[in-house]
């Protein structure tokens, strides 16, 4: 079991609670000490549509936008009762205001954009699991795909001078033609997830080239939190260890363990969203930290941040570690998990997002695995 004043000396200064940055004097104050003009009392105040606003990306930029000043909407399906657990925990459930949109649903769309007079959408909603694309790849389409074109339709016809933003993912990279990977790289997706989101960020780019749209695409690279989806293998991996040192000793079952991934802070990544929007001429951005991490070695930090001493042995599907305290088995490989086609080495390169955006990422992958591990045990014990 950890100790309180353990945690406390590892433990970065990110309080899930408080907010992330300040507003000064009609100044925003990014957590960097940048300042950036915004509008205070006397100016207009910016609103922003949020679609997939309950997810992890949109409940950290819901509270960005907030504590900027803006008024926020965001978006749930009808069809399915709104999980407001992440908003809640961010501290800004009661500041949103909810709408019902589809994105399969073109009415649903239209009624959501017109009238409205959005400055700023984000789209953020999408079936975002990828091992679960291959069980529902016509689903995944339709959503992750072509409500992309939907929105930005709607926006043509009813809104063209709001600023669009749409999240595109490192999967689109797939199989790999150049390590690290940038915007200029070529796009060969490994999953229907991938191939559906190549389709989204096309689309963002003709529309912005035949129509004259602010619409901008964000090539993200994995960014995590402790409100990252339960399915998603970092959190599966906290969850599980933050159990195990709470004494229910039941191993966390993985897949390839030498896969390797670029993970960085959600609450990092969706600032450089915002900063896309507020360029004077739109483009694609690649956000990441230039630093991969293979899965073993996040099982580890999430371990130690918890006190667990982890001896691995074994190779392949028989490698394993055993938490040297209680001489349990805290990880194993499971063939179940591996992907039906792996994607080869993601890494990112945000040199263009940091010269011309100022953005940077600013939580390391051990800080991360630390604040997401001693989140979940915390919430565990509560």
């Amino acid at each position: 079991m950890i100790s309180g004043a353990a945690r406390a000396d590892r433990e970065p200064d990110l309080n899930i609670a408080k907010p992330l940055e300040n507003r000064l004097n009609g100044m925003y104050v990014c957590s960097d000490g940048c300042r950036i003009a915004q509008p205070r009392a006397e100016f207009k105040v910016k609103k922003a549509l949020i679609t997939g606003i309950t997810g992890q990306d949109g409940s950290y930029l819901a509270r960005l936008l907030l504590d900027m000043g803006y008024e926020v909407t965001g978006t749930v399906r009808a069809s399915s009762q709104a999980k407001m657990t992440r908003l809640r925990k961010l501290g800004v459930a009661d500041a949103v205001r909810l709408v019902d949109v589809d994105l399969s649903e073109i009415n649903s769309i239209n009624r959501a954009i017109r009238g409205t007079a959005f400055d700023e959408v984000y789209n953020l909603a999408a079936q975002s699991f990828v091992g679960s694309s291959w069980d529902q790849p016509i689903y995944v389409a339709d959503v992750n795909g072509l409500g992309v074109v939907r929105l930005l339709d709607a926006l043509r016809t009813y809104s063209p001078q709001t600023r669009f933003y749409q999240a595109s993912t490192s999967e689109m990279f797939g199989r790999v033609r150049a390590v690290p990977q940038n915007e200029e790289t070529p796009f060969h997706p490994r999953s229907p997830y991938g191939a559906a989101k190549v389709y989204g960020h096309y689309i963002t780019v003709n529309y912005r080239e035949s129509f004259g749209l602010h619409a901008s695409s964000g090539i993200l690279f994995n960014h995590e939190s402790p409100v990252r989806g339960a399915e998603m293998v970092t959190r599966k991996i906290t969850l599980a260890l933050a159990r195990f040192a709470h004494g229910d000793h039941v191993p966390v079952e993985l897949g390839d363990l030498d896969a390797r991934r670029d993970w960085g802070f959600a609450g990092d990544y969706v600032e450089g969203m915002w900063r896309m929007l507020q360029q004077d001429v739109a483009e694609d951005y690649v956000l990441a930290t230039g630093i991969t991490t293979p899965i073993r070695d996040f099982v580890r930090f999430a371990a130690e941040a918890l006190g667990l001493d982890l001896t691995w042995s074994g190779t392949a599907e028989a490698e394993h570690a055993v938490d040297r305290r209680s001489g349990k088995v805290a990880v194993k490989v499971n063939p179940r998990f591996y992907r039906p086609a792996e994607v080869d080495l993601l890494l990112g390169d945000a040199t263009k997002a940091r010269t011309r955006l100022g953005w940077q990422p600013k939580v390391t992958v051990r800080e991360l695995a630390e604040m997401m591990a001693t989140s979940d045990y915390d919430d565990w014990r509560a």
